[in-house]
């Protein structure tokens, strides 16, 4: 009787990964199944729910990653996440701790911080994008290449 019931949920989680498209519910579809299988060759409920938890957990947290990585594989950065890694140029020098900096990228001026507080750039420095916060980019100075 109990495989009929991890038969069921593992549909019922199928059903809801169909419907959501997140990547969040297939790990333990597949946990249900491996406890449907365990279930078939007849162990106790113990051992069901033991392989059923162990099993959906390494899925999680092992074949996620991939998985999410490979799904985004094709999708195309836009608007402000195009500007992550890309280089602007100080053009006001930029302080945190005054509130002060600008960087020009492409034509447009952005206001401008230092990933650390205590850092200082002057104008005319090459900086990398290393992420937006609000209307801010959040940078630091690119390595000199050798």
């Amino acid at each position: 009787m109990n495989a009929i019931y991890w038969l069921i949920l593992f549909v019922a989680l199928l059903v809801i990964e169909i419907i959501t498209l997140g990547l969040t519910t297939i790990w333990f579809a597949g946990g249900a199944l491996a406890a449907f299988v365990v279930a078939i060759l007849g162990d106790n409920i113990w051992v069901e729910l033991t392989v059923f938890c162990v099993v959906s957990f390494f899925l999680l947290f092992v074949t996620r990653p991939a998985a999410v990585k490979w799904m985004n594989k094709g999708r195309a950065r836009t608007n402000v996440d195009s500007l992550i890694g890309r280089t602007a140029v100080v053009t006001k020098a930029i302080r945190n701790l005054h509130g002060e900096g600008e960087v020009q990228l492409d034509g447009m001026t952005w206001t401008a911080r230092t990933s650390e507080d205590s850092a200082e750039l002057e104008e005319g420095k090459q900086v990398k994008i290393l992420k937006v916060s609000g209307v801010k980019l959040i940078v630091a100075e690119e390595a000199a290449e050798i």
